[in-house]
């Protein structure tokens, strides 16, 4: 089959490597694979199988190039967006979906025409909602926000959800979106839960690749932005509380950053966390961890997870909303707890004392690539 897997953009961020993944496994299973990012950059991530196709449209050279963009552009931006906050993709989208409609027909004339479309994350989609095809699939990668009045909501669910297959990453973003189409009488053509895949071989090979940056002593991790919905203050205060020997790493970067080291400061723990900043490589960072801790208000799935997993590494977190609990299933949830810093703290502390643990190959095996790929393509899409 020829599939394409759309995404925002190819920055290092968990719903971009998700995309890469999935156009990898694709282009493993044997198929056709492209892969279209709808900005140029950042440009930080790359598919590892030799068999995708990467394109780009950019989203918003492609709006403002075009005859009525500009002026589209502007009214939303100037006046509408101000009259309705937060609604800039309601005003261009009509647009933008018929100019990726455009492109994506340009690429079929060229390769021929795609089997499946699979835009990955809200965030991608929403600015195309105006381009309706039965052959897309529209990937939930989160838990549905109630950010705004609910008749607001409405509309925007109606656009972006109403009539359109959609799957979700784990079975507490479904739960989630069961919810909010219920409270919005909306109705998709199809909701299912199909997970991220989680490449454990090249992960590993990235993990056997040595970075000279890494911490001599030993050391527990997070990988994450630096943004309020990861959770890093909680770490922070659980961290300070049980103070182990280890060393706190934290990879990432972003605009909590001067935040939390003055936090650490504040905490009289400064000397014992070292903020690594973003790493193209975070995975020989979480092979070298004695433990990985996530401390996040909500995940969709928790990819970083699974890729620490991989790494074997024994993970740990807080149970947030979302779908961490596809991660932790049966025996393996006593390594989640409720999300206060003492909580935590107290996880920390048992989790280290039982070191060293094994990581079960069983963790991984729902989260196959191959297994993945396969029912993102068995499934009708009419």
């Amino acid at each position: 089959m020829r599939t394409l897997v759309i995404v925002h953009s190819l920055k290092m961020g968990g719903m971009e490597r998700a995309a890469v993944n999935l156009a990898d496994a694709f282009a493993a299973a044997g198929h056709d694979s492209h892969l279209l990012a709808c900005r140029r950059r950042p440009r930080t991530l790359a598919p590892e199988h030799p068999g995708v196709i990467v394109h780009y449209h950019d989203q918003q050279r492609a709006l403002l190039a075009s005859v009525v963009g500009v002026p589209v552009f502007l009214l939303s931006r100037l006046l509408l967006g101000v009259i309705l906050p937060r609604s800039h993709f309601i005003w261009v989208g009509w647009l933008s979906g018929w100019l990726l409609r455009r492109n994506i027909r340009g690429l079929e004339r060229e390769f021929g025409a795609f089997d499946r479309i699979i835009f990955r994350g809200l965030g991608t989609y929403k600015y195309f909602w105006s381009w309706r095809d039965p052959r897309c699939v529209y990937v939930l990668e989160n838990v549905i926000h109630h950010d705004r009045p609910l008749w607001q909501k409405k509309l925007e669910w109606r656009l972006v959800f109403a009539g359109r297959h959609l799957v979700c990453v784990s079975s507490g973003v479904r739960t989630s979106a069961e919810a909010a189409f219920a409270q919005g009488g909306i109705t998709p053509a199809s909701l299912r839960v199909i997970t991220n895949p989680c490449p454990v071989e090249q992960i590993r090979a990235a993990a056997a690749v040595p970075d000279p940056d890494l911490p001599q002593q030993p050391y527990i991790i997070n990988v994450a932005r630096l943004v309020p919905q990861k959770g890093h203050a909680l770490l922070l205060e659980a961290y300070a509380l049980c103070r182990p020997e280890q060393l706190l790493v934290i990879v990432g970067d972003g605009e909590l950053r001067p935040a939390l080291e003055a936090q650490a400061e504040s905490l009289g723990i400064r000397d014992r966390v070292l903020f690594a900043g973003q790493r193209s490589n975070p995975f020989c960072w979480m092979a070298g961890a004695d433990l990985f801790v996530l401390a996040s208000a909500y995940e969709g799935l928790g990819l970083v997870l699974t890729e620490a997993l991989a790494c074997g590494t024994p993970i740990i977190s807080v149970d947030c909303p979302g779908g961490i609990r596809d991660v932790f299933r049966g025996e393996s949830e006593r390594y989640l707890c409720p999300r206060t810093a003492p909580d935590l703290a107290a996880l920390i502390e048992a989790t280290l004392a039982q070191l060293p643990r094994k990581v079960g190959e069983d963790w991984l095996a729902p989260f196959d690539p191959d297994t993945i790929a396969r029912q993102f393509l068995e499934f009708p899409a009419t």
